[in-house]
């Protein structure tokens, strides 16, 4: 089995700065791409950010040049470095990881169970 732990969200003032980790954890044997996702009140759920094996990452427009996205492949770990915090960024961020449990099994999807950002004005 294997978990997806996220810490670092809070409550923090518009032109702050907050670090998102997620780890995981449990049975693996790689993982392939990790990304954040924000779901803001009465809205979908939407990619923020994601990053590959090899480190290649995209972002969504609105948190381009203020957001950072990396892992460290040997702690099975994700971050999110967010800067310029906006109210807009306000939401739940989970993170998202595609881990293979042995050589011979396929990749499956995880989720964290999410992490409150607030971005008061």
């Amino acid at each position: 089995q294997v978990q997806l732990v996220e810490s670092g969200g809070g409550l923090v003032q518009a032109g702050g700065s907050l670090r998102l980790s997620c780890a995981a954890s449990g049975t693996i044997f790689s993982v392939n791409r990790m990304a954040w996702f924000r779901q803001a009140p009465g809205k979908q759920r939407e990619l923020v950010a994601i990053i590959n094996s090899s480190g290649a990452t995209n972002y969504i427009d609105s948190v381009k040049g203020r957001s950072t996205i990396s892992r460290d492949n040997a702690k099975n770990t994700v971050y999110l470095q967010m800067n310029s915090l906006k109210s807009e960024d306000t939401g739940v961020y989970s993170c998202f990881g595609e881990v293979k449990s042995s050589s011979s099994a396929p990749y499956k999807d995880y989720w964290g169970q999410g992490t409150q950002v607030t971005v008061s004005s």
